[in-house]
């Protein structure tokens, strides 16, 4: 037997190879530590309009659970509608600070997308619009001294998102507002086309071209119209609009200074229909309000409850036919400054707001 073969051989171990392997290890821990930490992308979103109607609209919550989390508001459903989107995301908008919608932004251009905004210069410096820039969305100012105060988003060149509601945290979550959202490529095509007037032509208030006399859209049951302003003279529309009322009105006003319109509101007063409104009750009492004389003149106008602000520009005729959008019923929002209004004769969507109307009536001050 030879010495040592049935004796274990010691085992020697290389001091440089043992500190390769552990740094090879570790490498590999942390790779997989490092991926885990990771955020998830976002799951596939779908387009936030019932495929039952060609339409749908939400409104804001204030005092609600959302507001307490700043979660799960009207943004969310945009948010998600962003991240749906295939190959363009154009938005006009007043005052973005949102992070839901800054962030859904900047993956769509990510992914690729042509994302463009336009912004109301005011604005310009928010940081939530830095950081867009930042990554490498392209932005302009309106740079004029009347607002850019549009608040609409085209997605696709077949969706649209419009309303009250500016992107930010107040508007989402404190304010009342409305976010509707279109699905019609002949809607979506009106604004894109206002759109690039503003951001490829630079084009904006008194500078803004006359609109083209447009017929209106049919979705589902109903009949759908958008005005621009100061292009278009939306307050005479309004007014014959409200002429042709025949039982009642109801309107939902942030500032409401225009003559023409409490006037036609009136006289359909003394003709026996019905008027019913509520008003922001900062602004009640600014110069050139209505409050007193729709009051004086024999309608029921309240002002509103809410400790933020009741931010809707609503209007709603025999509880069939609906004005919203971003237009002010005051002379800025007629001469100055960019404005959409959308006017739907649409009874399914009337019902809607009216449920909205009714629930802010009945909070706001006799």
């Amino acid at each position: 037997m030879e010495l040592g073969s049935d004796v274990p051989r010691r085992l020697t171990i290389n001091p440089t190879a043992l500190a390769a392997s552990l740094t090879l290890l570790m490498l590999v821990a942390l790779f997989f530590v490092f991926q885990g930490n990771q955020e998830e992308p976002p799951p596939p979103a779908t387009p936030h309009v019932d495929t039952d109607r060609e339409w749908t609209v939400a409104f804001t919550d204030p005092g609600g659970s959302d507001a307490d989390t700043f979660r799960g508001g009207p943004d969310a459903a945009l948010a998600d509608a962003i991240d749906a989107a295939q190959y363009s995301v154009d938005v006009a908008i007043y005052h973005l600070d949102l992070w839901s919608i800054r962030d859904a932004l900047i993956r769509a251009h990510r992914r690729g997308l042509r994302v463009r905004l336009v912004v109301e210069s005011d604005y310009r410096s928010e940081a939530e619009i830095t950081e867009l820039e930042q990554a490498g969305i392209e932005i302009i100012g309106d740079m004029r001294e009347h607002l850019m105060h549009h608040k609409f988003v085209v997605l696709d060149g077949m969706q649209v998102w419009t309303g009250s509601m500016n992107f930010t945290l107040r508007g989402a979550y404190i304010n009342n507002n409305n976010l509707l959202a279109v699905q019609s490529s002949a809607l979506a095509q009106v604004y894109t086309q206002e759109f690039e007037e503003m951001f490829l032509e630079d084009r904006f208030g008194a500078l803004s071209l006359p609109d083209p006399a447009r017929a209106p859209v049919d979705l589902d049951d109903g009949e759908w119209l958008v005005l621009f302003s100061p292009d278009t003279a939306v307050a005479p529309e309004l007014v014959e609009l409200i002429n042709a009322a025949e039982s009642s009105i109801e309107f939902l006003a942030f500032s409401f200074t225009s003559d023409e319109i409490a006037g036609a509101m009136l006289a359909r007063s003394d003709a026996g229909v019905r008027v019913r409104g509520v008003i922001e009750a900062d602004q009640a009492a600014a110069v050139g309000a209505q409050y007193d004389a729709l009051r004086l003149g024999g309608a029921n106008v309240r002002l509103d409850g809410n400790p933020g602000t009741m931010h809707h520009k609503v209007i709603l005729v025999d509880g069939e036919l609906v004005i919203c959008g971003s237009y002010n019923f005051t002379r800025s929002a007629e001469e100055r400054n960019d404005e959409n209004v959308l006017i739907a004769f649409d009874v399914d969507l009337a019902h809607e707001f009216l449920i909205e109307f009714e629930k802010i009536y009945a909070e706001a001050m006799p």
